[in-house]
């Protein structure tokens, strides 16, 4: 089975190695040692985890009413203006989202580096790569 470590736990959780870590000392995820003295969650646990977090969340999310359920919250880190399109980038944990939208949509939304804003994704064809 495959195991991660609390460093590599935390990036797939989009968290810090400090909140992986706080968590498993509460428990909230199990962990053993290696040999090594490392400590390792198995990847069942943490799948497990990571959707109760998904589905819990901290508590401070406003409520959302959509049908697009894959949502990437993060930080604007570009807004390039055409005429009439425009292109915002937005770094969601290890995530780079862009996405393609009218310049209208941009300047409703007030969009500028530096403010957060939720990317959400629907499709009906999602591509899955073994890493």
């Amino acid at each position: 089975m495959q195991t991660y470590t609390i460093g590599q736990a935390a990036r797939l959780l989009g968290v810090s190695p400090d909140t992986a870590r706080r968590w498993a000392d509460a428990g909230r995820v199990a962990t053993h040692r290696e040999e090594g003295g490392r400590r390792l969650i198995d990847g069942r646990d943490l799948a497990a985890f990571s959707v109760e977090v998904a589905q819990n969340g901290t508590g401070e999310e406003e409520v959302s009413y959509t049908s697009a359920r894959n949502a990437f919250p993060g930080i604007v880190t570009a807004v390039k203006l055409g005429d009439v399109a425009a292109q915002v980038e937005i770094q969601a944990g290890p995530h780079r989202l862009v996405s393609l939208l009218t310049r209208e949509a941009v300047e409703e939304l007030g969009l500028e580096v530096g403010m957060t804003a939720t990317a959400r994704v629907k499709s009906t064809s999602v591509h899955i790569d073994r890493t």
